[in-house]
């Protein structure tokens, strides 16, 4: 079957894609009106978010603080008024009353204490993703964000772009039909084998290491292991490559198929070591299904570090198979979407039954000017990325790097109380104690 440009636009608009979803573009406030902002954090991810935040009119930068001050310069050069702090949560007790909203761009593990920390202060958060280091931190986040009515988006900005939106209204319209199963991919590695060696290494003067290991256990520092750029390998820093990436790749196909928690999770190795994620994985999750999804369950697959789909997805796809991104199934078509932000690039098999899709081009929204738009107009409902939407995406990426553990074991999964039934060992990863003197109410 060939679908006319009369059948799709019909099918849009009948998905409700055409006006709502489509043209939730930014919302217009006064001019005037200035948002004063933080930022946690001062380079790496952090000076992205500042440079993206900066392209707003009312965007101005109050203060940032970096546990290494060899990595501010930047923001001083760009941002002369703006005030310095080593410490967090020193800037949050000295600018409490100076600013609307922060965002928290830091190592993974600190997010939660820093983004509660704020909110408790009444300020609006933008946290980069994933949004904590725990299920149990990221439910935290999502109760308290929810019932103090705190805007909220956490940093998948992909998220926003027409080359990802557009792919899941054309989901949304069932040209595809009912979606059978889901593949996810991403080429690269946030991993390494073994164990990190013995010994300790000087400490630079700029960097004050306590306050980078924050709630994490006391460890010596090691040049070149955590700080700057290699915590993600690290178990109980960072997540992982799924960590890392999972909330943008799992993010279309879980809001177009409207899914919740998983039922079960199974990892197929390997495991983890004590201090480094895989450099592999390959993660089976089991959704319930949706009015989108062709059976009573959704199987939804991730790959990293060179694992692949299976072959009847490889040859399905063929060489136009995509490095990073993922292939919906459906029951009468499949979708390849590309990890790519700039352009369209998405596409739908078998060719010769999709010669072309017409499908209107959304209209723009730019994920961090949400957010500010939102500050600055008091907004009460709930952005494209807040915490209602993100924190359970989170959970259910984190949920399957706590699989990671145990391999070939098919974990199920409670969401509403929050535990694997009856595995008390992966229960026990779903938290953590912080380090003395790094406890924080509200987690």
């Amino acid at each position: 079957m060939t679908v006319s440009r009369r059948e799709f636009l019909q099918g849009l608009a009948a998905a409700g894609v055409i006006g709502p979803v489509l043209a939730s573009g930014r919302i217009h406030a006064a001019a005037d009106e200035i948002v004063r902002h933080a930022s946690i954090g001062a380079s790496g991810q952090a000076w992205d978010d500042i440079e993206s935040f900066a392209t707003h009119p009312a965007f101005r930068l109050v203060a940032v603080a970096d546990v290494d001050t060899s990595r501010v310069e930047k923001v001083k050069a760009a941002f002369p008024d703006a005030r310095i702090y080593q410490d967090w949560r020193e800037l949050l007790r000295a600018e409490r009353t100076n600013l609307d909203s922060i965002n928290v761009s830091i190592p993974d593990h600190m997010h939660a204490s820093a983004a509660m920390a704020a909110m408790r202060m009444g300020l609006h958060v933008y946290c980069q993703k994933p949004l904590a280091g725990t299920v149990r931190e990221v439910r935290k986040l999502t109760e308290y964000a929810r019932a103090h009515r705190v805007l909220t988006q956490m940093g998948i900005q992909l998220s926003s772009m027409s080359a990802q939106r557009i792919p899941e209204a054309v989901v949304g319209t069932g040209v595809i039909g009912k979606i059978r199963e889901v593949h996810a991919f991403y080429a690269s590695t946030w991993g390494d084998e073994g164990l990190i060696a013995e010994g300790a290494d000087p400490v630079p003067t700029s960097l004050d290491w306590s306050g980078w290991l924050g709630v994490a256990p006391e460890r010596p520092f090691k040049q070149g292991v955590y700080h700057p750029e290699e915590w993600r390998k690290r178990v109980g820093f960072g997540a992982g490559t799924l960590g890392d990436m999972g909330c943008h790749l799992f993010g279309p196909p879980y809001r177009a198929l409207g899914l919740t928690a998983p039922q079960s999770v199974t990892s197929h190795g390997p495991a983890p070591t004590r201090d480094n994620w895989g450099i592999r994985s390959r993660v089976h999750y089991v959704f319930p299904g949706t009015p989108m999804t062709a059976g009573p369950t959704l199987d939804f697959w991730w790959y990293d570090g060179g694992e692949k789909p299976p072959d009847s997805v490889l040859s399905l796809v063929g060489d136009r198979m995509p490095g990073t991104g993922s292939v919906w199934l459906g029951t009468e078509g499949t979708l390849v979407l590309p990890h790519d932000w700039k352009r369209p690039a998405w596409f739908l098999l078998p060719s010769e039954k999709f010669p072309s899709v017409p499908v209107p081009e959304p209209p723009p929204r730019d994920h961090y000017h949400e957010f500010l738009d939102a500050v600055r107009t008091r907004q009460t409902s709930p952005l494209s990325a807040g915490f209602h939407y993100s924190g359970p995406l989170t959970e259910a990426v984190l949920l399957g790097t706590v699989a990671m553990h145990f391999p070939g074991e098919t974990l199920a999964w409670t969401a509403g109380t929050m535990t694997f039934n009856d595995h008390k060992a992966s229960d026990a990863l779903l938290s953590r104690a912080p380090r003395t003197g790094w406890e924080q109410e509200g987690l």
